[in-house]
C-alpha cells in the first residue's frame, strides 16, 4: 500500500517548519554569521563541521557530507519514512493532515516492526498510567508514590504508571488490538512460556517509569517493585527500538532546559532525575543502570558544553563518577562534579533537607574536574605517609599536565606547593617532564597504530578546473533562475560530471514548472538521496552573491573547453604509438585545430 501526503500539505509542511528550530531541538547551534554550526549528529566530532543555513533552509556536514532539508534531517537522524517525517512536523506546526489508516498486517510488513513495537510500548505506558491514577488495581502504587512524596505534577510530567498483580492485563489488551504478541515479546513488553508458547506481562506490581527515546517515544520501561521483590528495579531487556548504551532518561524532556543553560545535570537512576526535576532541576538525565557508554556521552556533547555529575556518595558512585567523568571529557564536555553527603544519594537529600538546599549546597557547589580528581586520588591514602603522600603527589600532578589553559596548572601547583610546602618551581619541572613523557608515549603509540583514514572522511583533493566551474555554476543556478535558464540556452546538460548534469536536468524542469528559487524546496523533487547530498553542499557553498556577467561566461567556457582538452589528450597519445610520419602529420594538424578553438 502506497500512502501520499498531497504536495501542496506538503510545501505547507515545509513552509512552517524552520529548520534551525528543529535541528536546534537535537544539537546545539550556535550562529557563525549567516549560518548555525553544531557537532554532527551523524558522526562523532569534537570540532563542530556542521552547518544549517536559516535563508536556504538546509544542512550540510563537511565532515561526513550527511545534508538535506528539514524532512531529510528527522529522516536520517530517527530512520522515518517520509511519510512519518512528515506527520511528525505537521503535528509540531499544528497542520492537520488527512487520518493515515494502515491496518496492522500492512504496517508491519511495509514499515518494519520497529513502528509496531513502539506503537505497543504507546499503549503500555497509557494503560499503566490510567492504572496507577484512576483504578483500584493501583493503589499500592498510590501508596508507594505517596510514600516517596511525588507530586500530581511529577506523575504525570514523567507519565509513572503502574503494572497491576495480573497475568494478562496487557496481554489482552494488546492481543484485542491485533499487536502481534510474538513481537511485543520480542519488544520486551511480555513475556513467552516455554511450555506452550503462550504468552505473560512481563511487569506485574510494579511502579512503572516509561523510558523515551530522544524524540520522546516510549521505548522501554523501569519497574520499581513495591512489595520487596526482587529484583528491586526491573529494567526491559534491549530490542530493535532499545539500547541502554544510546538511551539517556529524559532527554527529551530536559533538551530545552539543557539548551538555554547549555548544561545538563547527570544522575545515576530515573528516581533521582525525577526527584531533582521537583526540586527545580529541570536539566536532569540519567543513565539506564549501566555505565555511561562513550556514545552517550557524544549525545550529551550535541546538547550541552557542561555536564554536572550528580552520582550517589559511596565508593561505587564515586568512582563511576570517575569514569564517567573521563569520557565526557573526551567527548569534548566541560565536567563539574556535585558532591552528595556520605550515605545519601540526590532523592534522599532532597527530601531530607529540601529543593532549595539541594540547588545551593549541591547541584550549586560542585566541584571542578580537577578538584574532584584530587579529593578521588586523596581516598584510601595516608598523607602523613610518605610513600602515600608522594604516590599523591605524583597521580596529581599527572593530571595538572593534562590540563589545556596554563592559569589552571599554575593554580593546582600552587595549591598543591602550599598544602605539602613543596617548591613551586619543582612541581612545575616535574610536570612538564610528566607531560613530555606522556607525549612521546602518545606520539609512539600513534604512530604504531596509524591507518589509513576512512575514504568518506578523506581530506577532499583539489579539483580540476572544470569541475570547479560545475559546481559554482550550479551553486548560482540553485540561486537564481534566469542563470539556470541562460546556462540551459548555451550549454543545455553539456555538464561533463555525470552527477552534475542529473542536477542541472532537475534544476531545469524545476524552474520550467514556475517554482522560484528555493534549495530547501528543489531537493524535495530530487529522488536520489547521493544527489541529493550534493545538491545541498552545492547550496552551501560560499559564493558571489552578485555574479557578474564575465564570471557566468567563464564558468561556461571552462565545461564547454574540457571535452577538447580531453580529445588532445587522447590524440597526443595516439601520435605517440603512431610510426607513419603522414598519419602524425594529420593528428598533429588535428590536435593544433583543437588548441586553436581552446582559446
Amino acid at each position: 500500500m502506497s500512502i501520499r501526503i498531497p504536495e501542496e500539505k506538503v510545501e505547507l509542511i515545509r513552509r512552517s517548519s524552520d529548520i534551525v528550530e528543529v535541528i536546534g531541538e537535537h544539537v546545539q547551534l550556535k550562529k557563525q554569521g549567516r549560518q548555525y554550526t553544531g557537532l554532527c549528529p551523524f558522526h562523532g566530532e569534537k570540532t563542530p563541521s556542521f552547518s544549517v543555513s536559516a535563508d536556504k533552509q538546509l544542512y550540510h556536514c563537511f565532515g561526513c557530507g550527511a545534508g538535506g532539508n528539514v524532512f531529510s534531517f528527522l529522516m536520517e537522524l530517527e530512520g522515518l519514512t517520509f511519510v512519518e517525517a512528515a506527520q511528525k512536523l505537521a503535528k509540531r506546526a499544528n497542520i492537520d493532515l488527512p487520518e493515515i489508516v494502515v491496518n496492522r498486517e500492512t504496517e508491519s510488513k511495509e514499515n518494519g516492526p520497529q513502528s509496531m513495537m513502539r506503537a505497543g510500548h504507546e499503549l503500555a505506558a497509557k494503560l499503566y498510567h490510567h492504572v496507577l491514577t484512576l483504578t483500584e488495581e493501583g493503589k499500592a502504587g498510590r501508596d508507594y508514590v505517596a510514600e516517596r512524596a511525588f507530586t500530581k505534577e511529577q506523575i504525570e510530567h514523567f507519565q509513572i504508571g503502574f503494572a497491576p498483580d495480573r497475568w494478562d492485563a496487557l496481554t489482552t489488551i494488546l492481543s484485542k488490538r491485533q499487536f502481534p504478541l510474538d513481537l511485543m515479546a520480542q519488544a520486551s513488553l511480555l513475556g513467552t512460556r516455554q511450555q506452550d508458547g503462550g504468552h505473560f506481562d512481563r511487569f506485574r506490581q510494579r511502579l512503572m517509569f516509561p523510558i523515551w527515546d530522544g524524540q520522546g517515544n516510549v521505548i522501554a520501561f523501569g519497574g520499581r517493585t513495591v512489595t520487596g521483590e526482587q529484583p528491586k528495579y526491573l529494567n526491559s531487556s534491549e530490542s530493535p527500538i532499545f539500547q541502554k548504551g544510546k538511551t539517556l532518561y529524559g532527554l527529551h524532556l530536559a533538551r530545552p532546559t539543557m539548551r538555554k543553560e547549555s548544561t545538563a545535570v547527570l544522575f545515576e537512576g530515573y528516581v533521582d532525575v525525577i526527584a531533582a526535576w521537583g526540586a527545580g532541576v529541570r536539566n536532569g538525565i540519567a543513565t539506564l543502570g549501566t555505565a555511561l557508554t562513550a556514545e552517550q556521552a557524544r549525545l550529551l556533547r550535541r546538547n550541552a558544553e557542561t555536564v554536572i555529575l550528580c552520582y550517589d556518595s559511596d565508593q561505587a558512585g564515586t568512582d563511576a563518577a570517575f569514569r564517567s567523568a573521563g569520557l565526557l571529557e573526551e567527548a569534548g564536555c566541560f565536567v563539574k562534579v556535585a558532591q552528595m553527603p556520605d550515605g545519601l544519594d540526590p532523592d534522599d537529600y532532597i527530601r531530607t533537607y529540601g529543593a532549595e538546599r539541594f540547588q545551593s549546597n549541591v547541584i550549586g557547589a560542585s566541584l571542578t574536574m580537577m578538584a574532584f580528581k584530587m579529593r578521588y586520588f586523596r581516598q584510601g591514602k595516608n598523607l602523613q605517609h610518605e610513600a602515600d603522600r608522594m604516590r599523591y603527589i605524583e597521580e596529581v600532578l599527572t593530571e595538572i599536565s593534562t590540563l589545556q589553559r596554563a592559569v589552571e596548572r599554575d593554580h593546582y601547583l600552587r595549591q598543591l606547593a602550599d598544602e605539602f610546602s613543596l617548591s613551586l618551581e619543582a612541581l612545575k619541572q616535574e610536570q612538564i617532564q610528566i607531560y613530555r613523557a606522556r607525549r612521546r608515549k602518545e606520539q609512539a603509540h600513534q604512530t604504531e597504530q596509524r591507518k589509513p583514514v576512512s575514504k568518506h572522511f578523506e581530506k577532499k583533493k583539489l579539483l580540476p578546473a572544470y569541475h570547479n566551474a560545475e559546481r559554482l555554476l550550479l551553486a548560482h543556478m540553485l540561486r537564481d533562475a534566469e542563470i539556470a535558464e541562460r546556462v540551459q540556452e548555451r550549454i543545455g546538460g553539456g555538464f561533463n560530471i555525470d552527477d552534475h548534469q542529473a542536477i542541472a536536468a532537475y534544476l531545469f524542469a524545476y524552474y520550467g514548472e514556475g517554482h522560484p528559487p528555493n534549495p530547501g524546496h528543489f531537493i524535495q523533487g530530487v529522488d536520489d538521496e547521493r544527489l541529493k547530498r550534493i545538491v545541498t553542499e552545492l547550496a552551501m557553498l560560499p559564493v558571489n552573491e552578485n555574479c557578474q556577467e564575465q564570471e557566468l561566461l567563464d564558468y561556461m567556457a571552462q565545461i564547454e573547453k574540457y571535452p577538447k582538452r580531453v580529445q588532445i589528450e587522447q590524440k597526443e597519445l595516439e601520435m605517440k604509438r603512431i610510426e607513419d610520419p603522414v598519419e602524425a602529420a594529420r593528428l598533429l594538424m588535428e590536435i593544433n585545430r583543437l588548441k586553436q578553438e581552446l582559446h
